[in-house]
């Protein structure tokens, strides 16, 4: 008997049938089957599953002799099944990557529940994913019953993001109805009647967006089967008094699905919108429980379609004239500002204050922050405030840490007078740069991949990116701070900007110059990591060959495991993947598991290096601080190529490394296993690494930088290090042929 009966209802979906088949039939996890129902396709799709079933005994085909639509095709499969658990997967859907897998550990994690709900990502047609807004509901170590997290109702009312217990199913003779909106009788009765609910918070499936849309996209007057269905659903509670409570709430339910139908103007014909709103209304009156208040939002349909329709124009109206105000005033904003860059400003600068600002008001965090507490220390008469994005950024900062919000009114009076401006991205094109102020640009670490101007004959690179603009800003740089000659060199090429080189090393690294073992302790216990334990810190980098930056090197998990007892996996994502699905797809849940430890959220990248024995890498510039604690580094650059193609190398960190590279993923695990890792060879390599480019890093550079640039002392001579300029950046930087 097999774990999963995975039943696959398919029509006209030639296009993406192979995709979904693939996704199921390449898991991991082997112990399925495919109930495949050919629910009379026009196209050829019965015969790809044919030959599928011809070479993978797992896969068995049922030939409808009519079109029966989706529900009823599911429930054509339903009798076949075996497996413990039922998966109804839509046939232009497809699974993640280890799914399966991660499913049946919940499932034997959770003692077999009735039913197990997981997360989804909206796969779109152009390229881009996005993740389950209301994923944090899954983030739950519990079983539970729907009166319990009544929350687990407010996700999207569809089969396929559950699996279910077939005899749990079977037992309550569970079924799906003919028509639109089928998983509407199905989903609440199911959620309603299951003793015992499990959440996976791990995105299992990519729910494909189509141009067009789905069917429900289309118009026509099948919509008008959403009445029916739920009507089906308050039958289903009538005949069960213990769930009469529920009434209420599949009431409003009913009421906010029936007019968001209504509200798309492309779901009915026109003539037809009014008998639609009537029935709804008419269904609202019949269903609503004695004593029932009516939220504010449903009230409409206690009216007439005319006021309903009065109402929407009301509200179309009002939202264009927000829109227009917000226009007028981002246009007064831009006049104000270019009145601000013509009339010189009443207020003389104020030579002590400074305004900070990290990865676009993220945090107090990075270079700008080694500055600003090196600042406090030795120029305390100069006042630091930073700009944050808003106040949850602030959270958790000292009392006496000031800050100002963009645009606001606090926000317009520092910049206006500020002399010193530190940042490692560009600041908005509405701040003017004022005569005597001095730009303090800390960039974000020593460049591997192409950059700025570098960038222009790089079009997927680029891709959201103004070169043109984004030196406009630069040109506001007074001075550029760099840790090597490499990177003077290559800042000088990529930004043709006028600003000074300082050769100062990176302020944030000061922590990692000489640090010991003691130094991390702290950060290892408020991650839970065992004593003694050897940490491998894997921190890879964002491709710019996917739209979602994201791309799956290699299953951590199973690296974790490689690695074996005596050691921690922990996994830091690039920050620009911190809040898309890349966390959902395995890593939370991994992390909830124990099987490794995902750092995303620590606030200082410095503190997990710290708390690390050794860096497992790709193209990240991680790579360049990390070498500063003279601990083993192994670059995993299985897709160099692929890297080189689309932003680009400014030299071939495969051929000058810092430590071991791995070509594919048995050569990592084999790295790790064989102890090569840590070995002479690697030893050799990332000393002369650190000679070439930690040459201006001594754990000095945050006070060099206060000194030198507010203070006025002279900066001492940095010439005398016997480091060759690198050539591979003296022009535009050429691959050697891969090995």
């Amino acid at each position: 008997m097999p774990r999963f009966s995975i039943i696959v209802p398919v029509f006209k979906v030639r296009g993406y049938l192979q995709e979904c088949l693939d996704s199921v039939l390449g898991q991991s996890y082997l112990d399925l089957e495919v109930i495949a129902v050919d629910d009379r396709s026009p196209d050829d799709c019965g015969a790809v599953l044919d030959a599928y079933a011809a070479r993978d005994e797992r896969v068995r085909v049922l030939h409808l002799p009519e079109n029966v639509g989706l529900g009823r095709a599911r429930n054509a499969g339903m009798p076949h099944a075996r497996g413990d658990y039922l998966f109804f997967l839509d046939s232009d859907d497809t699974l993640t990557p280890g799914a399966l897998r991660a499913l049946a550990d919940r499932l034997d994690e959770t003692g077999d529940p009735d039913v197990l709900v997981f997360d989804y990502a909206r796969a779109h047609w152009w390229g881009g994913t996005r993740r389950n807004v209301l994923a944090h509901l899954l983030a739950t170590e519990d079983v539970f019953t729907a009166a319990e997290r009544p929350g687990i109702l407010d996700l999207l009312m569809v089969v396929w993001n559950k699996v279910y217990r077939r005899d749990f199913v079977e037992r309550e003779g569970f079924a799906f109805p003919p028509g639109y909106y089928e998983d509407t009788p199905w989903t609440f009765p199911v959620l309603l009647s299951a003793e015992r609910i499990a959440t996976l918070d791990r995105i299992c499936l990519y729910y494909r967006q189509r141009r067009r849309g789905s069917i429900l996209s289309t118009t026509s007057r099948k919509h008008f089967d959403v009445h029916e269905q739920y009507a089906r659903v308050f039958r289903f509670v009538d005949a069960r008094p213990a769930l009469a409570h529920w009434r209420p709430f599949l009431h409003a339910k009913m009421g906010e699905h029936c007019l968001d139908i209504l509200s798309k103007p492309d779901r009915l014909p026109p003539a037809d919108r009014g008998e639609f709103f009537r029935r709804t209304a008419e269904m609202f009156r019949a269903h609503r429980p004695p004593g029932t208040r009516v939220p504010a939002e449903l009230r409409v349909l206690e009216g007439s379609y005319t006021g309903y329709v009065l109402r929407r124009q009301a509200g179309r109206a009002g939202r264009e004239l927000g829109r227009r105000a917000r226009q007028a005033g981002t246009a007064a904003a831009a006049r104000a500002a270019r009145t601000r860059s013509v009339l010189p400003p009443r207020r003389p600068l104020d030579p002590d204050l400074a305004v900070y600002s990290a990865f676009s008001h993220r945090g107090v965090l990075g270079d700008p922050a080694a500055v600003f507490h090196a600042a406090r220390e030795l120029a305390p008469h100069i006042r630091g405030v930073w700009v944050l994005a808003d106040g949850e950024q602030a959270a958790g900062l000292p009392p006496d840490v000031e800050y100002v919000l963009p645009d606001s009114a606090d926000y317009r009076r520092v910049t206006e007078r500020a002399t010193y401006f530190v940042n490692n991205v560009n600041w908005s094109g509405a701040l003017v740069k004022r005569p005597g102020s001095v730009h303090i640009h800390t960039h974000q670490g020593t460049p591997l991949l192409y950059a700025g101007a570098d960038l222009l004959d790089r079009p997927g690179a680029r891709l959201g990116f103004d070169v043109p603009q984004m030196l406009r800003r630069a040109d506001r740089w007074d001075h550029s701070l760099v840790a090597n000659r490499h990177s003077e060199l290559v800042w000088e090429r990529a930004f043709p900007c006028h600003f000074t080189s300082l050769r100062s090393g990176s302020p944030r690294n000061d922590v990692l110059v000489g640090a010991g073992p003691e130094q991390g302790r702290a950060v290892r216990a408020r991650l839970g990591i065992p004593d003694g334990d050897t940490v491998v810190l894997y921190a890879p980098a964002r491709r710019d060959y996917r739209r979602d930056g994201l791309v799956e090197r290699f299953d951590p998990a199973r690296f974790a495991a490689d690695l074996g007892p005596g050691h921690t996996l922990v996994v830091r994502l690039h920050p620009s993947l911190a809040r898309g699905p890349a966390r959902g797809l395995g890593l939370a849940e991994l992390h909830r598991r124990g099987v490794l430890v995902d750092a995303t959220d620590e606030p200082r990248v410095q503190d997990v290096m710290l708390a690390s024995d050794v860096l497992v890498t790709d193209y990240s510039s991680l790579l360049f601080d990390y070498a500063n604690l003279d601990r083993p580094i192994v670059v995993h650059a299985d897709d160099r190529d692929a890297v080189a193609a689309s932003r680009g190398f400014y030299f071939d960190i495969t051929a000058e490394p810092p430590g071991h590279v791995s070509r594919s993923y048995l050569e990592l695990a084999w790295l790790f296993s064989s102890g090569t890792w840590r070995d002479e060879e690697a030893a050799r390599l990332r000393s002369a690494f650190r000679d070439r480019f930690c040459e201006f890093d001594d754990g000095r550079a945050a006070e060099r930088v206060v000194r030198t640039l507010m203070l006025g002392e002279p900066l001492p001579d940095r010439t005398a290090h016997p480091v060759p300029v690198p050539s591979q950046v003296t022009g535009r930087a050429v691959l050697p042929a891969p090995s």
